[in-house]
């Protein structure tokens, strides 16, 4: 997951990453520092988060990113 990348469109801090999520900053922190790999569960509330807030995930033929879609609902 580009989590780094994702907060940056978003202008997010780790802090508010993990409030959005439900989960600590020391989740976030280690994980976008390679420190620990969560559990799939805190995964997949960190990427609901991200995609609440208009973050999407590219994975075509490789490529691998992020994108702030700015014409959602």
């Amino acid at each position: 997951m580009q989590s780094r990348a994702a907060r940056s469109l978003l202008q997010w801090s780790q802090a508010r990453l993990a409030k959005e999520a439900g989960v600590s900053t020391l989740t976030v922190r280690n994980f976008e520092a390679g420190v620990t790999k969560p559990v799939p569960a805190t995964l997949v509330v960190i990427e609901q988060a991200f995609q609440r807030a208009g973050i999407e995930f590219i994975d075509d033929g490789g490529k691998v990113g992020v994108a702030l879609n700015t014409k959602r609902p």
